[in-house]
């Protein structure tokens, strides 16, 4: 008997060669891991040792195993189908192709997200892929974004090209007929549970389908659930899902008690104040960028990229401790205009957003007759913006369209080629407009220049200081276009009874080590500056802000006298001590929420991790079984109440106060 040929036919049998395949699959996903988590080490730097290195590998296979087996369903039925069809000439050929175009395409999905997991803090999900289904320039963007990253289609080749070069094609039967279908029935039928079990990450009764959530449980901290998760899981997990589902944490009395997003005015609030509101939503400007802000870092030393705002800031409100309340574009707009926090999944993207939305527009709008405008410079309809300043109540909505039509302008000569008209042209656009309107009014205007793939005008070229990180240049750029807004603005006649507001949409790849945590990727910079209000100004060292507290802080600025809907608060007129934030944190489904001297990290069951972060800016000591029991126990239930409101207002339509 010749062994050898009997190993080779062992090896070639249709179990075996089906074997190797999909053994080629999970070592390509393993090597996209790796990938991953060299291309974000900063993320996972200060605390990656080669054994946690490892263990996030082993413990990515669980979440590897549920997207191979779902995407390789079909592939598998083939290999194991009990008919003789397979054994026709071609067969294999047509499945060799379907195995390697299905998973090129997941180990694309997934090196896709070794970069745009730097920007987003998560992997991603269906809602990108809705996120940008009706941008214009999409293609366009895609390509002038991949340029950098020309090396990884290289490695998306070589996978490929691994996938249909090692195929494993198994030898013809040349045995009996009975014999093949038993065979090929019974590894069938013992493939069957072993699929499902794979693809739902578990095989006991108690197991439910593992979610992104469950990556938490193999990780040290919440951001580096991405390590563990694939992105076709993700995507495949999100497909066609509820986004906002009620837990039923307590009673509704027992959750308004806690905390209630409904706003009333004060008996004292006094008369109203019709002045002027100006919003700044500032592309990527994360706290790291600026030097008035982390003046307790590096001995006083450290390295400011935005001069003119931490100059502004010498006249300002603002604060040490302030944060975003989404790590994208779209979930800033709805957080700084309407005070709706990013839960779960952008509200853009849901069907919560054909809800009836208020906002800082609809309210100064509709009850105090307002004119209200909203400015973005990119393509009309880019981001979902229009629709959203729509919904949330400004009257008219002034884009790249606008501004060309404007002939004091260049129009498309100002254009970046990729995103939109360059921040100085249209800042100075925006300016002009404003002088044009009636007073009072509400504008908000959202820049783009501070963005990839970080070009610049010409004339700037140069200019500004650079970094490590290309952006830090733009953001220079646009810091000086924010100098010349003012420059122009401080000499119209609406300039001096006008509050403006100045924060970020989200922060970007962060490089400060303060800055490289589950919070400091939420840290950008809330401002106040209202120069006709007296003695309004200051770096607050206690309060926390975030975003959704900007809608009512404004509000509280006014005396607006109307109850309205809002999930922040306004700073100024709630005692320091009940001043919260809170944040979603979608690579691995954690809520942080903070309050007085602590953060806590929430998984929506049960709280994982607790840090004393004033003091501990790393994250690096969790005190979750040191802190008092009272305020830990305090504050999980007012995170239950925000969270279980928020849901029960999304799915009710229940975003705008309506009289009882």
């Amino acid at each position: 008997m010749n062994i050898g040929h009997s190993v080779k036919r062992l090896f070639r049998s249709n179990l075996t060669a089906l074997l190797f395949n999909l053994f080629l699959v999970y070592l390509a996903y393993t090597l996209c891991r790796v990938l991953f988590i060299c291309m974000n080490f900063n993320s996972f730097a200060d605390h990656l040792t080669w054994g946690y290195f490892f263990h996030l590998l082993s413990s990515g296979l669980v979440f590897d195993t549920a997207a191979i087996f779902y995407t390789n369903a079909l592939f598998v039925l083939l290999f194991l189908l009990p008919l003789h069809l397979k054994e026709k000439k071609g067969f294999y050929k047509v499945v060799r192709w379907l195995f390697v175009i299905v998973n090129t395409i997941g180990v694309s999905a997934n090196v896709i997200d070794c970069v745009y997991y730097q920007f987003t803090g998560r992997r991603t999900t269906m809602s990108v892929l809705q996120e940008f289904a009706h941008e214009e320039n999409f293609m366009g963007i895609m390509f002038t974004e991949s340029l950098p990253y020309l090396y990884l289609f290289v490695f998306v080749l070589l996978i490929g090209w691994a996938f249909y070069y090692f195929f494993a094609i198994p030898e013809r039967n040349a045995g009996s007929k009975a014999g093949y279908y038993i065979s090929q029935f019974v590894c069938l039928t013992v493939a069957v549970p072993v699929m499902i079990a794979g693809m739902r990450g578990g095989v006991t009764k108690a197991t439910r389908p593992i979610t992104l959530s469950n990556a938490n449980q193999y990780v040290k901290q919440p951001m580096d659930a991405g390590a563990v998760l694939n992105t076709p899981f993700s995507v495949l997990r999100t497909w066609n899902k509820k986004s906002f589902v009620n837990p039923d944490y307590m009673s509704s009395e027992e959750a308004e008690r806690l905390y209630s997003p409904v706003h009333y005015p004060a008996d004292s609030v006094g008369e109203f104040r019709p002045m002027n509101v100006v919003v700044f939503i500032l592309e990527s400007f994360g706290k790291q960028h600026f030097g008035v802000l982390n003046n307790d870092l590096r001995d006083g030393a450290y390295r400011s990229y935005t001069p003119f705002l931490d100059s502004l800031t010498s006249e300002s409100y603002t604060f040490r401790y302030s944060y975003s309340n989404g790590r994208k574009s779209i979930d800033g707009m709805p957080s700084v205009l309407s005070s709706i926090p990013n839960f779960v999944e952008p509200f853009f993207l849901t069907p919560a957003a054909l809800n009836e939305v208020s906002g800082i527009a609809g309210e100064l709008t509709k009850n105090k007759g307002y004119q209200s405008a909203f400015f973005h410079g990119a393509m009309n309809g880019s981001m979902g913006f229009q629709a959203f300043a729509n919904a949330t109540g400004f009257q008219t909505y002034w884009g790249r369209t606008e501004y060309n039509a404007d002939d004091r302008y260049d129009g498309d000569k100002d254009f970046d080629g990729t995103w939109a008209i360059w921040d100085e042209e249209f800042l100075q656009f925006f300016c002009d407009k404003m002088t044009e309107f009636k007073e009072p009014f509400v504008t908000s205007v959202f820049t783009a220049s501070s963005h990839p793939p970080f070009a610049l005008p010409e004339r700037y070229k140069g200019v500004f200081p650079k970094g490590d990180d290309p952006l830090v240049e733009c953001i220079g750029y646009t810091d000086n276009a924010m100098r010349l807004f003012f420059e122009k603005a401080k000499k119209q006649p609406w300039f001096e009874h006008t509050i403006f507001v100045i924060t970020a949409d989200h922060t970007s790849r962060n490089y400060e080590p303060e800055y490289l945590t589950s919070l400091g990727y939420y840290a950008v910079p809330v401002i106040f500056y209202a120069p006709g209000l007296e003695n309004f100004k200051g770096l607050d060292e206690h309060r926390i802000a975030q975003q959704i507290d900007i809608m009512p802080t404004v509000l509280g600025l006014l005396r607006y006298d109307r109850p309205y809907v809002a999930f922040g608060q306004d700073v100024f007129g709630v005692p320091e001590e009940e001043l919260f934030a809170v944040h979603y944190l979608p690579a691995g489904g954690i809520y942080q929420f903070l309050k007085g001297d602590y953060m806590i990290a929430f998984d929506g069951k049960t709280v994982q991790h607790a840090y004393r972060f004033r003091t501990d800016r790393l994250l690096q000591h969790d005190v979750l079984n040191s802190m008092p029991q009272d305020t830990l126990n305090m504050m999980k239930a007012e995170l239950q109440s925000i969270i279980q409101q928020y849901m029960e207002r999304m799915n009710g339509n229940q975003l705008v106060y309506k009289a009882e």
